[in-house]
């Protein structure tokens, strides 16, 4: 019994995912599912899809668009952070400033450049 039901869901996995063609909210929406599983690197290729799709420029962009660009970098940031890879979190979260310059998004800046700086003291003082 336990072997069908994981046979459905990972029949269903890939029906889901296959179905997310290009619609970058469906990539987002399963990059939020990954990062709740702990499944990290999936939810980073999935965010990381949702920012290809979109043009580099946000100027001509409608304001849903950008709001989901923008949580799509921030969620990026937020799961770069949990692999330890401080660089481009920091990387991430500056682009999420940009596209919102929020309070909430300049503290995560600076804390990552703090956490940064921190990571870069300790391997320093190990050498």
């Amino acid at each position: 019994m336990s072997r069908r039901i994981r046979v459905i869901a990972v029949f269903a996995l890939c029906i889901f995912t296959l179905g997310c063609n290009d619609n970058p909210e469906r990539h987002f929406n399963l990059g939020n599912w990954y990062y709740q599983k702990g499944l990290v690197d999936d939810a980073i290729l999935e965010y990381r899809e949702v920012i290809r799709l979109h043009p580099l420029e946000t100027q001509n962009m409608e304001r849903e668009e950008i709001d989901l660009l923008a949580k799509a970098h921030y969620n990026l940031a937020i799961a770069y952070s949990k692999k330890g890879w401080y660089d481009y979190a920091l990387k991430e979260a500056e682009a999420t400033f940009d596209m919102w310059p929020t309070k909430e998004n300049y503290e995560m800046v600076e804390l990552l450049k703090k956490r940064r700086s921190l990571e870069r003291l300790e391997i320093e003082t190990e050498t």
